[in-house]
C-alpha cells in the first residue's frame, strides 16, 4: 500500500524567490564583504584579520608567527571563506606600496611593486601587527564597541574596531559589490588629523576650510599629483572623481632617472612599454633602458637618450602620454555609514560621520571606565569598614554559618562588598593595608571627578578627542609623499617628430610613380624609369617634412615622406595611395615645413600664395586647393621661404614676367588673381618662385638660359602686365628652376 508523506513547506513563484535570493546575496556582498565601514575604514575580512592577530598576541612588540596560523584562526573562527582570499587580503594590508600605513608587518616575500601578487605561500611567511594597528585595537576591551556572535555562535567578535584615527581615509581601499563599488584613495595622517580637529572645533566649517588641511590624496609610492585644484575640489564635494598621477624624474649625467611611479604602477611594465616602442622604431631618441632599483632605491629606472641634443622634456612628455608613467586613479568615496547603509559621501560628510563615531566611542570608553571606578570605590568602602572592625569581622567569619548575610546586616554593606571582604587573604590584614586603601580611594575619587567633568562638558570632551588625535598624528604621521604640481597636459610626439630627420630627395615620374632617395645630391633625371615613363619632378627635403602632391585638377594630397619606397627601385604608383580626380594627372611636388609658403597657378594665368599646412590633407581623396576652371590645368607648385621673393611666369609665346610675390593674394584655396596678361590661345607654361638674390634657369629643349637678379630687371613688372619676350630660341620653354 502506498504511503503519502506530507511536508510543511512554503511555495513561492520562481520569480519572487529568485528576486529575494538575489537581493539577500547583494546585501550580504555590500554589507559584509566589499565595502568598508566609516568608523574603522575596514571591510569585514580585514577587521577579522586584525582582531584575530590581536587575539593571537601578535602585537608590534611580539615575535611574528606563520601567516598560515593567522589565516587558520580567521577562517576557522570568524570568516568562513577561502584561505587564499583571506591571505591575499592580509598581504594587501602588509604591502607598503599598497597601504599608506600598513596594518600588518610581514616577514618574508609579501610581493613587490612590480608584481604585487608574487608573494610567497602563507606557509612560508610570518607576520605580526604594525605599531599603527594599535590605533584600531588599543581601546577594544574598554566597552567602546558593540559585539556580535561569530558565524556559528560559539564566539563573539567586534562589529567595528574603535579607531582612534579616520582610517577610512588614511589607507583608503577598493571593493566591488553588487551594483556598486568603492575606490577610496589614501591620505596623509597629519593632514587628515588637522582637518578633523578643525571640524571638531568648528562644526560649521565648509569644504574649502577642510581642503586647506587636506589638499589632495597622498599615495604611498609618491609621484606627482597633476590634477587641477578645481577637479580635486569637485572630487571632495561629490565623492566621485579621479586623481591624475605622474612619475617624477631627474637628469643625471644626461640620463633620465625615474625615482617615483604612480600608485599601483609596475616599473617592469613601464620598461616593457618603452622597450616596445623602441623595438617598433617609434622611439629613436632613446638608446638604452636600465632598471637599477634595489633595496635602498625601490624605484630607479634609467632612460638613456641617444645624444645630448635630445629634448628631455619633449621625450618625457611623450612617455607620459603613451605609457603608464602617467595614469588616472579613480575615486569613489562609497562607505557603509553609521546608519548601516552604503552611500557615496563627500569629504565633509565622511569626517563629520567619523567624528560622530569617535565621540560615541570615547564617550563609551569614559563611561566604561567611570563604571569601573565607581565599582572599585564601592568595594574599597566595604574593605575599609572591614579593616576598622577587623576583630569583629574575623569573629563573624569563625563563628557564623552564613558570615556573608551576618556581615551585610551588621555593617550595612552590600553583597558585593561582603564578597570582597570574604575574598581577602590573611596577608592583606596588615596595618599598612588601611593606608593603601585610603590612598587608592583618593586616587580613584579624583579620577571619578575628572571623568564626570569630561562627560558633563562637551567642550572638555572635544578637547580630549582633539588631544588624542594630535598625539596619534605626531606618533604615526609623516610628511606628504605625493607632491601637488601644476603641469601641462602630456602630449605624444607625432610620428614625424619621432622619425630621424634625414635629407631625402623625392622623385615623381610622368606616369605618377613616386620614390625617395637618401641625400640631396641625387640626379633625378638619370634614374631608371619604367618603359614609356620618364622624369617629371623632384623635390629635396627631410624625412619628417610634409610632402604635398598636386594634380592637374588643382587638388592637393599629403604623403608621409618616410614611408615612400626607395629610389633603388622604380617606386610605386601614387594611384595606389591616393584617389585622384578622374582624368587628372599629377603635375608636381612641394616639401618642407608646414609654414613654408607655396605659389599655385593655373595655365590660364591665375594664382595665389598659400602654405603647405593649407595644402595638407589626411584624406586619400585630397582637398580642392586651386580652382582651375574650364580648359585650364594646374601647374607644378613652387615653394619659397623669403618674404622678399619674386615669382617668374613664362607663357607659351615666350613672354617672361617677374613680379613681387607680395602682389599675390594669400589664400587657403581658390582661383587667385591674374599673374600675367595673356593673348588669345596663349597659356602659362611654367612658373618659379625664388629669392631676390637667386639665379633663374630657363630650359627650352636642350638650351639653358640663366638670369641673375640684376639681369631680370628687364623682365620685372607689376602683376597682370605683359612682361618681356625672351630671346629667339626660348619661345618653347619647358621649365623654370632657381639656383
Amino acid at each position: 500500500m502506498a504511503t503519502t508523506f506530507e511536508h510543511d513547506s512554503e511555495r513561492l513563484p520562481l520569480n519572487v524567490f529568485a528576486e529575494k535570493a538575489y537581493l539577500d546575496y547583494a546585501m550580504y556582498v555590500i554589507l559584509d564583504r566589499a565595502l568598508p565601514h566609516v568608523g574603522d575604514g575596514l571591510k569585514p575580512v580585514q577587521r577579522r584579520i586584525v582582531y584575530a592577530m590581536s587575539e593571537l598576541g601578535l602585537s608590534a612588540a611580539s615575535k611574528p608567527k606563520k601567516a598560515a596560523r593567522t589565516v587558520g584562526d580567521v577562517i576557522g573562527k570568524f570568516h568562513p571563506h577561502g584561505d587564499s582570499a583571506c591571505y591575499e587580503a592580509m598581504v594587501i594590508m602588509a604591502q607598503p606600496f599598497t597601504y599608506r600605513y600598513p596594518l600588518v608587518d610581514g616577514h618574508g616575500n609579501w610581493g613587490t611593486a612590480d608584481d604585487p601578487k608574487s608573494f610567497a605561500a602563507m606557509r612560508y611567511t610570518e607576520s605580526r601587527l604594525t605599531p599603527y594597528a594599535a590605533t584600531l585595537l588599543s581601546e577594544l576591551g574598554q566597552g567602546t564597541v558593540d559585539w556580535q556572535p561569530n558565524f556559528d555562535g560559539t564566539l563573539n567578535e567586534p562589529v567595528t574596531l574603535p579607531a582612534r584615527l579616520p582610517n577610512v581615509l588614511l589607507n583608503g581601499g577598493t571593493g566591488i559589490a553588487v551594483g556598486m563599488a568603492t575606490d577610496i584613495p589614501p591620505h596623509n595622517i597629519r593632514e587628515v588629523a588637522a582637518a578633523t580637529i578643525h571640524l571638531l572645533n568648528n562644526p560649521d566649517a565648509d569644504l574649502d576650510a577642510l581642503m586647506t588641511h587636506v589638499p589632495a590624496p597622498d599615495f604611498p609610492t609618491g609621484a606627482e599629483i597633476i590634477t587641477p585644484a578645481h577637479e580635486i575640489r569637485e572630487l571632495y564635494a561629490t565623492g566621485n572623481g579621479a586623481v591624475r598621477l605622474r612619475a617624477t624624474y631627474t637628469v643625471e649625467s644626461g640620463e633620465v632617472v625615474i625615482d617615483a611611479l604612480p600608485y599601483q604602477t609596475s616599473g617592469a611594465k613601464v620598461l616593457e612599454q618603452i622597450a616596445g616602442q623602441m623595438a617598433a622604431k617609434k622611439l629613436p631618441m632613446v638608446s638604452d633602458l636600465r632598471d637599477e632599483s634595489d633595496h635602498e632605491n625601490p624605484t630607479r629606472l634609467v632612460i638613456v637618450p641617444r645624444s645630448n641634443r635630445v629634448d628631455i622634456e619633449a621625450l618625457m612628455a611623450h612617455l607620459f602620454a603613451t605609457t603608464a608613467l602617467e595614469k588616472n586613479i579613480r575615486a569613489n568615496l562609497n562607505v557603509i555609514g553609521l546608519d548601516g547603509a552604503p552611500k557615496v559621501k563627500n569629504l565633509l560628510e565622511l569626517l563629520s560621520e567619523w567624528l560622530t563615531y569617535r565621540t560615541r566611542t570615547v564617550t563609551r570608553r569614559l563611561e566604561h571606565r567611570l563604571d569601573a571606578v565607581l565599582d572599585r570605590l564601592h568595594i574599597l568602602e566595604g574593605l575599609l569598614i572591614a579593616y576598622l572592625n577587623i576583630d569583629e569581622v574575623i569573629h563573624i567569619i569563625r563563628t557564623e554559618d552564613e558570615p556573608k548575610s551576618v556581615m551585610m546586616k551588621r555593617f550595612e554593606i552590600t553583597g558585593t562588598q561582603a564578597d570582597a571582604i570574604l575574598d581577602l587573604r590573611l596577608r592583606h590584614l596588615m596595618k599598612l593595608e588601611e593606608f593603601k586603601i585610603r590612598g587608592e580611594q583618593d586616587e580613584l575619587d579624583a579620577e571619578r571627578k575628572r571623568l564626570e567633568a569630561v562627560l558633563g562638558s562637551k567642550k572638555k570632551l572635544n578637547k580630549l578627542i582633539a588631544d588624542e588625535i594630535t598625539a596619534d598624528a605626531e606618533k604615526y604621521g609623516d610628511d606628504r609623499r605625493s607632491t601637488l604640481v601644476v603641469r601641462h597636459q602630456a602630449k605624444a610626439l607625432s610620428e614625424a617628430d619621432l622619425l630621424p630627420t634625414e635629407p631625402i630627395t623625392v622623385v615623381l615620374s610622368r606616369e605618377g610613380w613616386i620614390r625617395s632617395a637618401k641625400g640631396h645630391d641625387v640626379d633625378a633625371t638619370s634614374l631608371s624609369y619604367r618603359t614609356g615613363d620618364d622624369y617629371l619632378a623632384h623635390v629635396a627635403g627631410r624625412s619628417n617634412d610634409t610632402l604635398v602632391v598636386l594634380d592637374s585638377s588643382g587638388r592637393s594630397y599629403s604623403l608621409a615622406a618616410h614611408r615612400l619606397p626607395s629610389a633603388r627601385g622604380q617606386g610605386e604608383p601614387l594611384t595606389g595611395s591616393l584617389n585622384s580626380s578622374d582624368g587628372a594627372r599629377f603635375v608636381g611636388l612641394a616639401m618642407g615645413d608646414t609654414t613654408l609658403r607655396c605659389v599655385l597657378a593655373s595655365t590660364t594665368g591665375n594664382g595665389f600664395v598659400t602654405t603647405l599646412a593649407d595644402l595638407s590633407s589626411k584624406q586619400k581623396a585630397g582637398k580642392a586647393a586651386l580652382a582651375t576652371g574650364k580648359g585650364s590645368i594646374a601647374l607644378a607648385p613652387t615653394t619659397v621661404a623669403a618674404d622678399d621673393a619674386e615669382v617668374c611666369v613664362v607663357t607659351s609665346e615666350g613672354q617672361l614676367l617677374c613680379l613681387a610675390m607680395e602682389e599675390l593674394p594669400q589664400l587657403t584655396k581658390g582661383k587667385g588673381n591674374k599673374l600675367i596678361a595673356l593673348k588669345k590661345n596663349e597659356t602659362v607654361v611654367a612658373l618659379q618662385a625664388l629669392d631676390a638674390g637667386k639665379t633663374l634657369t630657363i630650359v627650352s629643349g636642350r638650351r639653358h638660359m640663366t638670369l641673375k637678379s640684376g639681369e631680370r630687371d628687364a623682365y620685372r613688372g607689376p602683376r597682370a602686365s605683359r612682361g618681356k619676350r625672351l630671346p629667339r630660341g626660348f619661345t618653347q620653354v619647358q621649365a623654370l628652376s632657381a639656383e
